[in-house]
């Protein structure tokens, strides 16, 4: 090999294959080294490498949680989170209570009531000693507009769960719900069920509202769990003060799913998406 071949061969290097190949064959003929390939220029026989952890396996804006929580720019909407808003409502629906009746007051909740054509509305429950009263208080006009007052002793079943409906139903929810029901012999009507502005039920069934995650003060006021803890505590208590006659004695608190017997769900759909159940600042409509 002659002097020019061995600078040529300095500036060559050899790769570990084809050094490997000079050892074992001699005789012959050695082909040009390649350098081994980056994983972008690796041949088809070579099986890709998997994509690393940082690559979420699904995607977080869908399944994060069953219920996606109201940014807080939309929570300055609700009307209920006005300073002051709550307690003249809790005071207006106070100066109704007939004290003789419904005893005195033992806590007071925020949430939402869903009705048997799964429209949300907002409401304000007070427990009081013997009775449970339902309110339906426009915060924009700081007035009270209907109660509805139940007797704890009245009540012979609260059961919580997740909200199902009919197998061919297109409408959903998604969340648990508690339902409180003081009438287990009275069957709602077939009109009834129809007919979406009928108040004829023995039960009445809550969620919990939007605004729990606004402050300290809201979350324990839309505690669903905790108002579930509390009225049963309260319901036994008026049971064994004041039992009625032919009807057993106690409350069966049952953890099941709460059915909501819609199939189309138009009207939910557009009401609870547009929070028409609340009372909420919805902008100006003039030009």
């Amino acid at each position: 090999m002659s002097a020019g071949e061995q600078g040529d061969f300095k500036f060559v290097e050899l790769g570990e294959e084809a050094v490997e190949q000079q050892s074992t064959k001699p005789g012959e003929r050695l082909e040009e080294p390649v350098e081994a390939a980056g994983p972008a220029e690796r041949g088809s026989d070579t099986q890709p490498e998997k994509p690393s952890d940082s690559i979420p396996l699904t995607n977080p804006h869908t399944v994060l949680v069953k219920r996606e929580p109201i940014d807080k720019h939309k929570l300055k909407r609700f009307f209920v989170l006005r300073p002051g808003a709550i307690e003249q409502a809790i005071e207006d629906i106070q100066s109704t209570m007939d004290e003789k009746e419904d005893g005195s007051v033992q806590s007071v909740w925020l949430l939402a009531e869903v009705d048997h054509w799964n429209n949300e509305k907002e409401r304000i429950v007070l427990l009081a000693e013997n009775s449970l009263l339902i309110c339906k208080y426009d915060f924009i006009m700081l007035s009270c507009e209907h109660i509805q007052r139940i007797p704890l002793n009245c009540i012979d079943r609260i059961c919580h769960g997740e909200f199902t409906f009919p197998q061919k139903s297109l409408d959903k929810r998604e969340g648990e719900g508690l339902r409180i029901l003081w009438d287990r012999l009275r069957e709602p009507t077939f009109l009834s069920r129809w007919n979406p502005f009928s108040g004829d039920f023995p039960f009445c069934t809550f969620t919990e509202h939007p605004v729990l995650e606004a402050n300290e003060k809201f979350t324990k006021m839309c505690a669903l769990d905790q108002f579930r803890d509390q009225l049963t505590q309260a319901s036994q208590r008026a049971h064994e003060k004041k039992p009625v006659p032919g009807k057993a004695n106690g409350v069966l608190v049952l953890k099941q799913p709460i059915l909501i017997e819609t199939y189309v769900g138009l009207m939910s759909f557009i009401g609870n998406q547009n929070k028409l159940g609340y009372c909420l600042a919805r902008g100006n409509m003039g030009f």
